[in-house]
């Protein structure tokens, strides 16, 4: 990142602070044993996959329902209370996580998580909105989340093995004291700070659950894009619990060595090739940065079902292009939801996002049914057929008009939302506009 782009980031208020830290320390302490967690419920209660697979992925899917409800909540009531929660359960979730014997009660922990982060994931991403008025700097301080988040995905699982800790169970209270550090830090934040105080101070609360639900039944073009995003995760999936299935299956020499480099080979990509990519396609709009993020993700689906079994290095080339496309993709998905929200239904609109792990926790299953039926190559292909449906959607999504109802008791609100529609479709749509030059220009 270059200096304005630092300067930018200097002046974000101490709330946006605390959920970018806050990010980075909760995957961080994540990631040192999450990945783990299968192989912890294999030896302590010998499940099998299909077990494993149907206590995580119900949890997930649970959590994408949930996380769609308390984004409404949030506008309604405000993010204060609602990120306080939220962060407080994941707190306790991995408290009792840490010190779990039985099924049930491993069960019932793994399931809090979801719904800790289904509860304070949405009005997080609302904050910047609320917070941060300049769009561009709004757009950086997303794309820095997700940095710090995929550098505390990296980093994680490296200080747990030099630790010693990486892999154990009690690892889980580390993650827990992160979280309680976050809910602390929460509470302190809207209690003294300015930006605090004017966040608990914005309510929507003429704005109901089913007013949000027609809102955004009526929003065509968004329930596009979030069944475009779905698709998207669930080709990306493909490449973590699916890959490894089938690379097991066709029995892939040197395995473990080579599933390590690949994840390796993903985050390094993440981390170093984020920001350059970023500044590199600051001249498109955010939509034609997604399709351009689906044709490369396309491309590696290519190489992942032409790639000879016993050629490493051509496992870690299309790791490195498909990890490519997530660089461009996952970080431009939270910039899309912020440029198409209104501003009175953010909380809203980042909740609905919350069903784009539909995609993600739905993969395993369908990928494992597919690599044992048809075989991997067969489902990398059928999985670059799908990149081009959702290339489709996503041209279909700038042809469609956009208006948005407003609530009848609040009519001043017409002009205000239409004129947030007409700005959010010229930044959605083919024109770049103004956006090129604003990410380059010195901050004033």
């Amino acid at each position: 990142m270059d200096r304005q782009w630092w300067q930018s980031l200097y002046r974000l208020p101490p709330l946006i602070w605390i959920v970018l830290i806050g990010s980075f320390f909760g995957r961080g302490t994540y990631f040192m044993v999450w990945p783990f967690l299968a192989i912890l419920l294999h030896e302590k209660f010998a499940l099998g996959p299909g077990n494993i697979g149907i206590i995580l992925s119900v949890s997930a899917m649970a959590s994408a329902l949930l996380g769609f409800y308390v984004g409404a909540m949030s506008d309604r009531y405000g993010r204060r209370n609602i990120l306080i929660l939220g962060t407080a359960i994941n707190a306790v979730a991995f408290f009792i996580l840490a010190v779990a014997e039985s099924l049930s009660t491993f069960v019932l922990s793994i399931t809090l998580c979801s719904i800790g982060r289904a509860i304070w994931e949405p009005p997080a991403g609302a904050l910047f909105g609320d917070l941060v008025p300049d769009k561009k700097c709004r757009e950086l301080a997303l794309q820095f989340r997700y940095f710090l988040i995929n550098v505390g995905a990296a980093l994680g699982p490296i200080v747990g093995v030099w630790a010693g800790i990486s892999a154990q169970q009690s690892t889980f209270g580390l993650t827990g004291v992160s979280y309680l550090l976050l809910c602390l830090a929460f509470i302190w934040a809207f209690s003294y700070s300015v930006a605090g105080k004017h966040a608990s101070a914005q309510k929507h609360t003429e704005t109901s659950f089913a007013s949000t639900v027609q809102v955004l039944r009526q929003d065509r073009v968004f329930l596009v894009v979030v069944f475009a995003n779905i698709l998207a995760l669930f080709i990306y999936a493909h490449m973590d619990t699916s890959l490894v299935q089938y690379l097991t299956q066709m029995q892939a020499p040197a395995l473990v060595g080579l599933i390590s480099s690949m994840i390796l080979v993903n985050a390094l990509t993440i981390v170093l090739l984020q920001f350059p990519l970023l500044r590199l396609m600051r001249a498109l709009c955010v939509n034609n940065r997604m399709m351009v993020g689906i044709i490369i993700l396309a491309a590696g689906q290519v190489w992942l079902a032409l790639n000879p079994i016993d050629w490493l290095y051509g496992w870690l080339g299309a790791t490195f292009i498909v990890s490519v496309a997530e660089a461009i993709l996952f970080p431009n998905m939270s910039v899309q939801v912020d440029r198409m929200a209104p501003s009175h239904l953010r909380g809203s609109y980042f909740g609905a996002s919350s069903f784009y792990s539909l995609g993600w926790s739905s993969a395993p299953l369908a990928g494992g049914f597919i690599i044992e039926w048809a075989g991997g190559s067969a489902l990398y292909w059928g999985m670059f057929v799908l990149c081009g449906f959702v290339l489709i959607l996503y041209r279909y999504s700038r042809q469609l008009n956009r208006t948005l109802p407003v609530n009848p008791s609040q009519p001043d609100q017409l002009a205000e939302v239409h004129a947030e529609m007409h700005e959010a479709r010229l930044e959605m749509g083919d024109i770049a506009d103004r956006e090129g030059a604003a990410l380059s220009k010195p901050a004033a």
